[in-house]
């Protein structure tokens, strides 16, 4: 049973349910990237009109559209593709046994353990609850970088999360970080 859940971004819907979608953390997947892509789910689902971009998480998908294309019209065909995967499969859409979610080569130091920590506990839970999530990119001379995905990105409330959420909570838990930048 595949459930709905309006994000605070209007373009976003948060598709939830009970089978394991990724077994390997979040994943992000742009249509500009389509013939990159070799997940036959992940590719058919971003073929479909107006499907921007998708974000893969435990136990939701995140669909991010365009202003082409309605909800009414787009909302089923979704949950249609993902019961028809399950129906067909036992296994996860997203089956990697090795995932790097950090994407970060700076070195790996008490600071960004702390950062990492505080994104971790406090941060990606309420962000994924909004069908988002945020990767740690970066921290230099105390300005740390993320990236947020799913709906998070390109959200108009994203900036005041970014800055009255994250940057504060960062701020507040590891008292070397000064401000904190979206890339």
């Amino acid at each position: 049973m595949i459930q709905t859940e309006k994000t605070p971004n209007p373009n976003s819907i948060k598709f939830i349910s009970e089978r394991v979608i990724s077994n390997s953390g979040t994943e992000e997947f742009h249509s500009k990237n389509l013939n990159k892509i070799k997940n036959p789910f992940v590719r058919e689902l971003l073929s479909f009109k107006g499907v921007e971009l998708i974000l893969l998480s435990k136990n939701f998908l995140t669909v991010k559209k365009d202003d082409h294309v309605t909800w009414d019209s787009l909302k089923p065909t979704v949950i249609s593709h993902m019961n028809d995967y399950f129906n067909k499969n036992k296994s996860p859409v997203w089956d990697k046994s090795v995932t790097d979610t950090k994407k970060y080569d700076g070195e790996e130091n008490e600071i960004v353990s702390k950062i990492n920590e505080v994104l971790d506990t406090k941060i990606r839970p309420a962000v994924a609850r909004d069908g988002g999530d945020i990767k740690f990119r970066s921290y230099e001379d105390g300005v740390v970088k993320v990236e947020l995905q799913g709906s998070c990105s390109g959200c108009p409330s994203s900036l005041m999360t970014l800055k009255q959420g994250v940057q504060n909570l960062l701020k507040h838990y590891v008292k070397e970080v000064q401000s904190v930048e979206a890339i």
